[in-house]
């Protein structure tokens, strides 16, 4: 299939890259910054425009960072709605907001086209082993017709329901992920403090009921004091921002999802926007004035 990808950054380059390596025609753009040469190196296309892409693609993912940026390319001037035609498909695979979804996916529909929302979890280290999650939301035909490209870059695809569908359960995903974070650093944070070795106490955490990816993970970076993106702080504010404006629409409460927003913008207010959302643990340690571990 010819394949257009917009948004190559630290996500799209990795999945780009599998999909050209599945034996598929990657067709890109040269957006803010030029165009990644190990993709153009290995056969793909440079085109103009977002509608150049659209006119000559078969299916169009996009991976960007956040609602308007999808938009923007969808509908903007020379955007991929203008190089629409009846029978393509549109595979938004960006964390934005489910309400603009379910809108985005009408309009392209009235185009005759498929519109699937598809976001990740799984992080930078899951984009490059190709073992991302996917959680789609869109028509069970199309889902079907593009389950072999989404394999290629991810490991767990579920269909979760109609547009809009895939992204409330990213929603959900982010909300998890922010609050396991927070307890993650707590936890390691009150064992240092108390005397005990966090390394250890991590080890002996990961064999019991406390056991998660993120204290695999994220535990070890809060530890060894490695905090490069990964998925950057200011990308997970976006994602609870989604959260916590959804759950004001719904009349919910999201009392730790509030609480842990407010230690992301305390890691923003101090720096730490572009770092690994694991720096969470630092707006704590401040609180605390006490490190987990000497970095």
């Amino acid at each position: 299939m010819k394949i257009g990808f917009i948004g190559l950054g630290v996500m799209g380059r990795p999945m780009a890259g599998h999909l050209q390596a599945g034996g598929h025609d990657l067709l890109i753009i040269q957006r803010s910054s030029p165009p990644p040469a190990e993709l153009v190196s290995t056969g793909a296309t440079v085109l103009e425009t977002a509608s150049v892409v659209a006119r000559n693609a078969d299916v169009i993912i996009l991976m960007l960072p956040d609602t308007p940026d999808v938009e923007a390319v969808l509908f903007g001037p020379d955007g991929v709605a203008a190089g629409l035609s009846p029978g393509k498909t549109v595979i938004d695979m960006s964390s934005i907001s489910p309400l603009s979804t379910k809108c985005f996916a009408a309009k392209i529909a009235a185009l005759g086209c498929d519109y699937l929302d598809a976001p990740v979890s799984g992080g930078e280290v899951g984009a490059r082993a190709a073992s991302l999650t996917i959680m789609v939301g869109g028509d069970e035909t199309a889902f079907a017709k593009v389950t072999p490209l989404l394999s290629l870059m991810g490991r767990s695809i579920t269909r979760i329901g109609d547009a809009g569908a895939g992204q409330t359960a990213k929603v959900a995903n982010q909300i998890i992920v922010a609050l396991t974070i927070e307890a993650v650093a707590e936890g390691l944070l009150f064992a240092s403090k108390a005397g005990a070795d966090p390394a250890l106490v991590r080890e002996a955490l990961l064999n019991g009921f406390a056991a998660s990816r993120v204290l695999e993970v994220h535990g070890a970076r809060m530890i060894e004091r490695k905090f490069d993106p990964g998925f950057r702080v200011a990308l997970h504010q976006k994602d609870l921002d989604l959260a916590l404006s959804g759950a004001r629409e719904l009349g919910l409460a999201l009392p730790n999802t509030a609480t842990a927003q407010a230690l992301f913008n305390a890691c923003q207010a101090i720096g730490l926007g572009d770092c690994d959302h694991s720096a969470m643990v630092q707006a704590l340690e401040r609180l605390a004035d006490h490190q987990v571990a000497p970095g």
